[in-house]
């Protein structure tokens, strides 16, 4: 079995000396306000557009740093600088936010995603939390007001679709309501959006849950039913999956809920072992459930994320059910992941690998790759592993 206690000290390396000092460096426009994502290798920056989930992103995880025992002042001051440039700039006027700014906080991409409203309301629950000052709840309150209010027509007056597409639920919107109202119920203190996590939990689990199959749907039909004569409703993503999964464990944990919790590492498991490649390792980034081919040409690469939400879901479920497969399964994770997607010279994590696990692309950061998934999932790890101690007593 992995030591726990070289296996922490290797996560808390990681975080502090390498993903985290390479963001701190590079990531702050300090002419404009706001952030550069678009890193290339070494941290130069490639494009100086802002994008909204990435912006928020960043707020979130150095506030959320900010609170831990790791702490250091300038943290709270980088997501500071951040928050004032997003709420200064970044709003629309009804209230949602862009999906991108220019480097100057001008919008140059309508409010297409409730996404940017949902990370909105991440970061600035975490600067609420971080510092106590009320603004920042405002902002988070209104945010998720916005969120909600939008999960119905997401995309509103933007969307492209016409009435002959079918309607779907998508994984996304539900998965992100269910970890967003643990984070308000943390970081605000309130039991305001209770009833809207519940829902959301439960329609991961009742509706995208496949049975059969023993993975999570991408896309359902709006009565749970599963249509697989088309592309969209076959597809499974098993990182999103494996992600909303630890984002149910997590709300089981706090509702002490066993048989959620014994549902959510079924599923867990299923879509491991669904999505992993077994001739090369790694996870799959999109997949057929039926194995037809798949509409998006980019489905065998093997990326970051998926990556980093599988080793979360893994050592959560480990914690929670004692079984040794998952932590089995964190090491395999852990084993590919430290292989493949660490830069030594330049420190973070390459975003992007084909099927065999090589580069195909060396930048840092860009347009969905940000301070976000590779530090969450280093942390979250950080936390489960000494929990497992402590249980274990050592």
């Amino acid at each position: 079995m992995i030591n726990l206690k070289d296996t922490i000290v290797r996560y808390e390396k990681e975080l502090l000396e390498s993903v985290a000092p390479f963001w701190e460096k590079n990531c702050v426009d300090r002419e404009f306000g706001g952030y550069f994502t678009s890193l290339d290798r070494d941290g130069s920056v490639y494009d100086t557009e802002k994008y909204m989930w990435m912006q928020w992103r960043i707020v979130y995880m150095f506030a959320t740093l900010y609170m831990t025992e790791y702490r250091k002042e300038n943290w709270l001051d980088i997501a500071r600088q951040g928050y004032d440039f997003l709420t200064k700039h970044g709003k629309s006027e009804d209230g949602s936010y862009y999906f991108a700014l220019n480097r100057r906080g001008e919008p140059s991409m309508a409010p297409y995603s409730i996404f940017s409203d949902c990370f909105a309301a991440m970061g600035a629950a975490a600067m609420y939390k971080a510092t106590g000052e009320e603004k920042y709840r405002r902002e988070a309150d209104s945010a998720m007001h916005t969120y909600i209010s939008r999960l119905s027509n997401p995309k509103g007056r933007w969307e492209k679709g016409l009435p002959g597409k079918p309607k779907r639920l998508a994984l996304a919107s539900y998965m992100i309501l269910a970890n967003l109202g643990c984070v308000m119920k943390e970081y605000l203190g309130t039991d305001a959006y209770d009833n809207d996590t519940q829902l959301a939990v439960n329609t991961v689990l009742e509706k995208f849950w496949n049975e059969q199959y023993q993975v999570i749907f991408e896309n359902v039909n709006p009565d749970g039913t599963f249509d697989l004569g088309s592309c969209d409703g076959r597809m499974i993503n098993p990182g999103h999956g494996l992600e909303s999964m630890w984002f149910v464990l997590q709300y089981a944990e706090s509702r002490k809920d066993a048989v959620m919790i014994e549902k959510a590492c079924k599923a867990i498991s299923g879509l491991y072992k669904f999505g992993l490649d077994p001739v090369n390792g790694g996870i799959y980034y999109f997949m057929d459930v039926l194995g037809k081919p798949h509409v998006e040409l980019q489905w065998d690469m093997k990326l970051w994320w998926p990556h980093n939400e599988a080793a979360i879901a893994a050592l959560f479920a480990y914690r929670l059910s004692g079984r040794a497969e998952y932590m089995a399964m964190f090491e395999e994770i852990d084993q590919w992941s430290w292989n493949h997607f660490r830069d030594e010279q330049y420190g973070e994590w390459y975003a992007y690998l084909n099927r065999r696990g090589e580069p195909t692309h060396l930048l840092k950061g860009g347009k969905w790759k940000t301070f976000f998934h590779v530090p969450r999932s280093l942390l979250m790890c950080i936390r489960q592993m000494k929990k497992i101690q402590e249980c274990d007593g050592k």
